[in-house]
């Protein structure tokens, strides 16, 4: 049965699991409506607020209540918890990292139908979980983030909201890095006739049965999407800017005998999740040096000869960079699909549209009724970053507008006590972004009842560990094969500067993560 933020059970145990099978998913999940209750005249006040209620998000509440903080909410603008995996339900829609790993480690799921789930099976898992730990009271939904200002008289956060205005001691911001897609500006393409949307706001009323489409990037989603609409459209034009590094997804049902393994023998599963973390630590420390990432080029352009017949098709789709300078891509039908009689690869990207007409940077020109762009996410401007105001006045925005997005350890900043990203900059590696966004976790849970255990009212990282820190992780890019594989890819800002990828190994991450340094950190104590 749906449950609702209003008659959800108010927790009693945070440490309990309810459910003799928590991470089993019977049902779609409950759908939690959005809160009602008029917030009071008197501005609301919560020792942590959370802004965002997708993975890390839904995360970061779980792990609060359990490190023994329970004066939270968390704050979502839509009028459902899911995140990306809510706004995004394009066809084909699913993780390209193995469900073991992409689950939460203290809700595994012994359930899952395969080895990468779709986006609706995952919704429900996250839905779920919010049913399972009891969440829905923490849950402010409908409430967007306007502006978070430090004020520094009052020490504590000012968050002005849709709903009205909260304080809190500290504020996590969990607003994913996949939220804001881009749409390209593009000279003619707001007088296309036909329907344009991005993939990460598929337009379900479009029936492209027949149509002559034309898909705008061959990033993530667009491989996705593309093998799915493939049989349905008429025509499908296909425009590429770069090619991409394609390798085979390793992705089969999970046989009910193994959920039922799984289930009844738990050890089973944190076995396979540990494989499957192994294959992902393995990859992403052959990324480290582009030498040794530049042995793997053989073996992509393997599966491009074996799934790609056609060799002039084949040198169009073949990249000339290095493997691991753009995110590898995982899929068993996009190379494929591009072989059907119906698909034609435009080499170059978009660059103008006449009507409807696409035009190609090489001057190329395809007729199309229907434009899906498939251009990815904003990055290297978050919108998040221009609602957060720091002691100084300055928005975060300002600030990674002059220097480029930094943050210590990825979490935290100067200039602004007692607030922490979530996946800030130079965090991403080959692996799970959940697993990293709970590593981060684990260290601001720790930052938080360090403050409240010493009766401190702020916290806030001293400008020369930070220094120290960000300039390391750019020593530490220099030689791998995100900085010197070749291409120009969502890494890089427009200085050139890496400010996504993190340098070193996972176990360097969870090792800096685990424990709250505060020796680095500027400290004022409460007012007596």
């Amino acid at each position: 049965m749906p449950v609702s933020a209003n008659d959800a059970t108010p927790d009693v145990n945070p440490d309990a699991t309810p459910d003799a099978n928590p991470g089993a998913i019977s049902h779609a999940g409950p759908h939690v409506g959005p809160d009602t209750t008029p917030e009071p005249a008197a501005e609301r006040y919560a020792h942590v607020i959370v802004i965002g209620a997708g993975l890390s998000g839904i995360a970061a509440a779980v792990k609060l209540r359990r490190g023994g903080i329970t004066d939270f909410l968390v704050l979502e603008k839509a009028d459902r918890v899911g995140g990306t995996w809510r706004e995004n339900t394009y066809p084909g829609c699913a993780v390209d990292i193995p469900s073991p790993i992409y689950s939460f480690s203290f809700n595994p799921n012994p359930e899952w139908s395969r080895n990468f789930v779709g986006q609706p099976e995952l919704l429900a898992y996250i839905e779920a979980t919010v049913d399972t730990f009891r969440l829905a009271p923490h849950l402010r939904l409908g409430t967007e983030l306007l502006q978070a200002a430090w004020s520094q008289e009052r020490r504590r956060w000012v968050l002005e909201t849709s709903r009205g205005r909260l304080t809190a001691q500290h504020v996590v911001f969990a607003s994913g890095l996949l939220h804001e897609p881009i749409v390209p500006d593009l000279p003619g393409l707001d007088g296309f006739p036909g329907p344009v949307f991005h993939s990460a706001r598929w337009n379900h009323d479009v029936d492209l049965t027949g149509k002559r489409v034309a898909v705008i990037g061959t990033g993530c989603s667009a491989i996705q999407l593309i093998p799915e609409i493939q049989p349905q459209v008429g025509r499908l034009y296909v425009f590429q800017r770069t090619a991409a590094w394609v390798m085979p997804r390793l992705d089969f049902r999970v046989p009910r005998a193994v959920q039922r393994l799984f289930r009844h023998v738990p050890f089973t599963q944190r076995l396979f999740r540990g494989i499957c973390d192994a294959v992902l630590r393995t990859l992403a420390l052959l990324m480290r040096r582009a030498r040794v990432a530049r042995l793997l080029t053989p073996v992509g352009k393997r599966v491009l000869k074996r799934q790609v017949p056609d060799p002039e098709l084949r040198a169009r789709l073949t990249p000339d960079f290095t493997i691991g300078c753009k995110r590898l891509l995982l899929s068993n039908s996009y190379l494929p699909a591009m072989s059907r009689p119906n698909v034609q690869l435009v080499p170059h990207a978009l660059v103008a549209v006449e009507g409807s007409e696409l035009i190609a940077a090489n001057g190329e020109r395809a007729e199309a009724d229907v434009v899906v762009l498939g251009s990815g996410f904003e990055l290297r401007h978050p919108p998040i970053a221009e609602r957060i105001r720091g002691r100084d006045g300055r928005t975060l925005a300002d600030t990674w507008a002059v220097d480029s997005p930094e943050a210590y350890r990825a979490t935290t900043l100067p200039a602004l006590p007692n607030a922490y990203l979530l996946l800030g900059p130079n965090i991403v590696m080959y692996n799970s972004l959940l697993a990293l966004a709970e590593a981060q976790l684990d260290y601001i849970v720790d930052a938080i009842r360090t403050a409240r255990d010493r009766g401190l009212d702020a916290l806030e990282i001293r400008p020369e560990p930070f220094r120290s820190f960000n300039d390391e992780v750019q020593r530490g890019l220099a030689s791998t094969v995100y900085n010197n594989g070749g291409c120009t890819s969502v890494y890089l800002d427009e200085k050139g500067k890496n400010f996504v990828t993190w340098p070193w190994s996972t176990k360097r991450l969870r090792k800096d993560l685990a424990r709250f340094d505060i020796e680095n950190y500027a400290t004022t104590p409460a007012e007596r």
